[in-house]
């Protein structure tokens, strides 16, 4: 059942081959010396070779055309509402540093610790046949299958967030979705939210500017988002930002070169990722944190636990953790990659996760969304199953799978019959309490703007920028334009001056 994952951190893939994803089918037939065994149906009975015709014959009676068809309509699954189309592998984690010293939990400690991990990167807005080189976020997210259970970071290729009141979900993925009246993605929509919500300017510099379309998940950098708080075995508390920086180099495609790639092959970012690995040219990533203390907490001049922010490097400098490392490609596509299952939730002990607010929504939405997509089961799902633990859940039955459903044990706790206990941890700590206000993080775009973009960079923010606002109505012009000119008056009159130069073009038709 897991023999997807046993292998995990064993090397895989074949160097020498041409384009092993266009040949995959190809490569099944080479190695197999003829037809793998005798067709069955679902249930496991022969098919003999006059049932693969029906003409002229009882179709009810023929039990491989009932058994065919009849799935055929149930083959699809609720796609993710946002992240719906993705890329996917299987790797490891190794240790190169140890954080003992502020996290007890085991993932993390003993340097040359390999734990197996699943890792799936995915833009934010398209649906599953959508397009890979779209200008958007990517989803950055990890499956760390520790010691002691489940551990997921379910990250971005920005350092930030959007928003950080999570009230704000659901305006947000409606107002990048398409309009329900036209069936189109409007312009008009998305900079009504960007304007209305202005804090979403600092993460949409990075969308709009160089780093909105990375040129392969190889390239792709990953960020936790989050400030993580964590306790070491003798409960003192630190806070932590995960930071994935690619050992292959940051690389993105300009906005002709994607249009153009897009025209061509829609898949060009998981393509990019299967050849890599299946040509042994294993992706990896050094993994880092950045660490805060309670009195640095206390002495910050800004929440650093607003997501809609970031923590200056120069401030709180990036230390060394660990390298991920993933060399093996999906079996199916389907078992492995779309019905690997994140939640936030998923921690270790030693792990806290974030004391913010939209770390506790997501805790809720993430596991909402695989109950309706997958079922209340969608732990027992191979790829989602704790594999270096044990499960012992008290949860039973449900829409398959149940795997063997706690065989006799007792399915209630507590119990007077030897089910299983929760251990005693007097050292675990608790969330801190913190309060947030509206985000406003104006100072911190200002500085992307200025000092970590070229000259060369900055031109191109400003005709991504006027290619998506130029289609916006008149008065989101304007008032996207404000706040351009409250981040940097050179950014505003940028903005503005492309606005009016192009008022008779429609940008919208480019």
């Amino acid at each position: 059942m897991y023999r997807f994952l046993l292998v995990l951190i064993a090397a895989s893939g074949a160097s020498g081959i041409v384009d092993p994803a266009a040949q995959q089918i190809i490569l099944f037939k080479e190695k197999t010396s003829g037809p793998i065994g005798i067709m069955t149906t679902s249930a496991g009975a022969p098919i003999e070779y006059r049932d693969t015709r029906t003409l002229n014959s009882r179709l009810i009676f023929n039990e491989f055309f009932m058994d065919s068809l009849t799935h055929l309509s149930r083959e699809r699954i609720p796609e993710r509402l946002v992240h719906a189309k993705a890329g996917g592998a299987f790797g490891y984690f190794e240790v190169t540093h140890d954080m003992s010293d502020i996290c007890k939990a085991k993932v993390f400690n003993s340097v040359g610790r390999k734990t197996p991990i699943a890792a799936r990167f995915s833009p934010v807005v398209v649906e599953r046949g959508g397009n890979d080189v779209s200008r958007d976020a990517r989803g950055f997210a990890v499956k760390f299958y520790t010691q002691d259970g489940n551990f997921d970071i379910v990250g971005f290729s920005t350092p930030m967030y959007v928003y950080n009141d999570p009230i704000l979900f659901p305006t947000f993925v409606r107002a990048q979705k398409k309009n329900p009246a036209t069936n189109l993605f409007d312009a008009n929509t998305l900079w009504d939210f960007l304007t209305l919500r202005p804090e979403s300017f600092h993460m949409f510099l990075l969308v709009f500017g160089d780093r909105g379309i990375p040129d392969g998940y190889s390239h792709m950098p990953g960020f936790g988002i989050h400030s993580f708080e964590v306790v070491n075995e003798h409960g003192k508390k630190h806070f932590v930002r995960f930071h994935f920086m690619p050992d292959a180099g940051i690389k993105n495609l300009r906005a002709e070169e994607a249009r153009k790639i897009a025209s061509e092959d829609a898949d060009y970012n998981t393509r990019e990722l299967y050849k890599s690995i299946a040509k042994g040219n294993f992706p990896s990533w050094t993994v880092s944190i950045q660490v805060l203390t309670l009195d640095d907490v206390k002495s910050a001049s800004f929440n650093v636990f607003d997501v809609t922010k970031v923590l200056p490097l120069d401030k709180y400098p990036l230390r060394p953790l660990g390298k991920m490392v993933l060399n093996k490609n999906a079996v199916n596509y389907f078992a492995e990659i779309e019905q690997l299952a994140f939640n936030p939730a998923n921690l270790v002990p030693g792990i806290l996760g974030g004391p913010d607010k939209v770390f506790e929504a997501r805790r809720l939405a993430y596991r909402d969304a695989q109950y309706y997509r997958l079922g209340a089961n969608f732990n027992k799902i191979p790829v989602n199953c704790p594999i270096l633990s044990e499960n012992l859940a008290y949860n039973r039955d449900g829409v398959p799978p149940v795997k063997d459903n706690g065989q006799d044990t007792p399915n209630y706790y507590p119990n007077s019959y030897n089910g299983p206990v929760p251990y005693k941890d007097h050292k675990r700590g608790e969330l801190i309490e913190i309060y947030e206000e509206d985000a406003n993080n104006f100072e911190q775009a200002t500085e992307l703007y200025v000092n970590e973009m070229t000259a060369e960079e900055r031109s191109r923010l400003v005709e991504n920028v006027l290619y998506s606002l130029g289609s916006a109505a008149k008065f989101l012009q304007d008032r996207a334009v404000k706040i351009f000119y409250i981040i940097h008056p050179d950014l505003g009159s940028r903005i503005e001056q492309g606005l009016l130069a192009n008022g008779t073009n429609n940008y919208w038709d480019r």
